[in-house]
This record gives structure tokens, sequence and C-alpha cells, in this order.
């Protein structure tokens, strides 16, 4: 074997020797990989095979929520079938339903004064023809040609106060006839003492005239703003 010589250069000056891993860590690192990969194989076993699922369990299943769908649907619907139920009871209970005469109508003419003459009523200005209906419950007292009213209706409400309803086209109850808030009870028109198509509306209470207006609205009926409650 020769001497390496002082004069040579030495070929491994400046480098860094890695020192060999002990052979324990090779024996650590092959042993996780091998628990890793059977870890992995435990749990792929673990999963069902969507092919080896019972059809007859997918079909049950489907059966079930198709069932509870009919079910909350049905229950939906007899929720809904009772509020309606209940709201008709409380109309048909209650006897003080008031309500607007007709809809689309346009107020003009007050209650009061008129130069020397008092205006009785309130005119509504309506197409000719319009139906116009019973604001309250009561029994028909005259129906027909009433002097300056023209062709009217008087119901009588039976508590001693009657609403006239002046200047038809045509009436379409007969004296004596019950009627109901919300029946049709006559035709807009001009007929009588009147300025054009329109509906006069008056009130009476004990026989003495009164401002319909107030009368309206104690009962949750505002005919100027066209606006009426269920109840009075």
């Amino acid at each position: 074997m020769r001497q390496r010589l002082s004069s040579e250069k030495d070929r491994y000056r400046g480098r860094r020797r890695v020192p060999t891993p002990p052979r324990s860590r090779y024996a650590i690192a092959v042993t996780g990989a091998f628990v890793g990969a059977g870890v992995v194989a435990l749990g792929a076993s673990a999963m069902p095979d969507a092919k080896a699922v019972d059809p007859q369990v997918l079909a049950d299943l489907h059966v079930d929520n198709a069932l509870q769908e009919r079910a909350q649907q049905a229950d939906k619907a007899s929720r809904s079938n009772e509020r309606a139920d209940k709201l008709e009871t409380t109309l048909a209970d209650s006897p003080d339903v008031w309500q607007l005469p007709l809809s689309g109508y346009t107020f003009t003419n007050p209650y009061g004064m008129q130069g020397k003459q008092l205006h009785a009523g309130i005119d509504l200005v309506a197409p000719e023809g319009t139906p116009f209906a019973s604001v309250h419950d009561g029994v028909v007292k005259e129906a027909g040609w009433i002097g300056g009213y023209g062709m009217a209706v008087i119901v009588d409400h039976g508590d001693g106060t009657e609403i006239i309803y002046g200047h038809a086209r045509q009436v379409l109850v007969k004296k004596g006839q019950e009627v109901k808030a919300g029946d049709m009870i006559g035709l807009v028109g001009s007929t009588g003492h009147a300025y054009g198509s329109q509906l006069c509306i008056e009130t009476q209470v004990n026989g003495e005239s009164t401002d319909p207006i107030p009368f309206f609205k104690e009962r949750g009926v505002d005919i100027q703003l066209q606006v009426a409650s269920i109840y009075g």
C-alpha cells in the first residue's frame, strides 16, 4: 500500500461524510409501513359493498320516506281546513258584521245643509249597473219607487236603525225579504233626484236622519276611505 505523500492533495478534504443510520431505524420504518397498510385494509374490509346491500332494504326505506311525506301533507291540509272552518263558524255566529255597500266608487256629496235644504245622505258615484249590497243583516222594509229617491231599497235592522239605498236603476229584493250583510240588493242608477249615476246612502235612527260617516265609523266601516273591518 502506497503511502500518501504530504504534497498530494487530500481528495476528501472539505467533504462531509453522512453517517450511516443504524439498522434499528430501518426496522422501525418498515414495521410502521406494514402496520399502516394493515389498518387501511381492515377499514376497507369493514365498509359495506354497494353490490352487497339488500335491494329490499332500499325499497323499504323508500316506502317509509314516501309514507312520511304523505302524512306530513295530510297534516298540513287538516290544519288548513280547521282554520277555514273556525273562520266560517266565527263569521256565521257573529250578528255584527258590517261592510261597504259597494267598491270602486267615488265619495262626492257629504251629509249636511246645501243651501236651504238638508242633504240627508251621502252620494257614492259608480258606473251605471254596478251591484250594491246590504251593509248589515236586516229585513227589506220597502223596495221600489220611493219619491225623490227613485228606485230604492230600505232595510230595517231591527234595532231602531234603517238604511236607505237610493237612485237605483233596479232593485233585486222584495218587501219583507230577509237579507244578510253582503247580499246584493240592487244596481246603481240615476233615478229620482239624482245627478248622474250614483248610490245615495241615508241612515236613520229612530226615524231621524243622521250623518252616515260617523254612523258607519262606529261600526268599523269608513265610507270615505273605503275600508271596512269584519266586525263593528
